[in-house]
Formats: structure tokens, C-alpha cells, sequence
């Protein structure tokens, strides 16, 4: 009996598109991230997915600190790829952007931000090329009102494309 794994299937969940941020002492670094869930009400408790090449994942474990921006359908193309597409080890992505400094440092994106979460690390598991980060709600500020940016909506209307660290990243053949 062989087994089938149809990829197309995986394009058919369901995601968003955020900017994650964390910090390293005085320095700041975000990228897009298409996994970010709730996963308790009572404390709110939120999850984000990063993989373990990119610096915003080395800046979370060392502060134990996390932020969430739910972006808005309007986020051009160039705004997502300053954080979906270049290395924070290359480029000083908060200097191009707008943000404002959470409780504990945290950057947290308000630029084409419908609203902001700041996050104490909880929890953490590492998957492989990804950790999952559990974080527990600091800080929540709805910034304005749209439509959230899906994936869908930013492969369909935007044309955007996947990022190779991304975790639904799928190499083409």
C-alpha cells in the first residue's frame, strides 16, 4: 500500500499574516509569520511559530519576550517584504517602520497594524526547523479597523510568494 502526500491540501489551511518582534537588550528585530494562534482565554495565552535560522527566533529565547502585530489588508507589498524577505542581521528593520515600545521592550509594530499583542514566554517546543513559542498576554491594543490579512488574500490578491524559512514553505520541483 503506498501513501500519498498531496501538498495541495496544506495550501488549503486556513492562516493569517503577522509581524512577530522580540528583543535582544537595546536591539529590536520582527519578521512575518503566518502562524500565530490562541490557545487559552483564561489567562490569554497566544502561540507563534519562528523558524530557528532567523534572528526574531534568537531574540525570543534570549529575552523570553514576544509581539504580535495583526496586519491589515492594506500592508503593501514593500512593508511585507522589509519583514518577510530581508535578514535583521543584514538591515535595522525598525528603522524603517513605525512602532512603539511595549512593557517589558518589546518593538511592537503598529504600521499597518489592525491591533498588538506583547507576550511573556511561557513555554516553548522546539519541531524540528521551528519552535512554538507559548506566550502569556502582557499587553493588547486594537489600533484602528479593517480587514485582517490573510495568507490567502496575500497570495491571491498581493501575488506574494513564500519564504523559504517559512513553515509552509514548499520547495518547487
Amino acid at each position: 500500500m503506498s501513501v500519498v502526500l498531496s501538498h495541495d491540501v496544506f495550501r488549503e489551511i486556513s492562516y493569517g499574516l503577522y509581524v512577530v518582534t522580540s528583543k535582544d537588550g537595546e536591539k529590536g528585530n520582527g519578521q512575518i509569520v503566518n502562524t500565530v494562534l490562541q490557545v487559552t482565554s483564561e489567562p490569554p495565552k497566544f502561540a507563534v511559530i519562528v523558524n530557528r535560522k532567523n534572528l526574531t527566533h534568537d531574540y525570543i529565547l534570549k529575552s523570553g519576550v514576544f509581539g504580535v502585530s495583526v496586519l491589515s489588508e492594506d500592508a503593501p507589498m514593500i512593508f511585507i517584504g522589509l519583514f518577510g524577505f530581508k535578514s535583521g542581521r543584514d538591515i535595522d528593520k525598525l528603522a524603517n517602520t513605525t512602532y512603539i515600545e511595549g512593557v517589558t521592550g518589546c518593538p511592537l509594530v503598529t504600521e499597518h497594524a489592525l491591533g498588538v499583542l506583547e507576550c511573556n514566554v511561557v513555554n516553548y517546543l522546539g519541531v524540528g526547523t521551528h519552535t512554538i513559542f507559548v506566550g502569556e498576554v502582557i499587553q493588547s491594543m486594537a489600533l484602528g479597523s479593517g480587514r485582517p490579512m490573510t495568507y490567502e488574500y496575500y497570495h491571491k490578491h498581493l501575488k506574494g510568494k513564500t519564504a523559504k524559512n517559512a513553515p509552509t514553505f514548499i520547495a518547487q520541483k
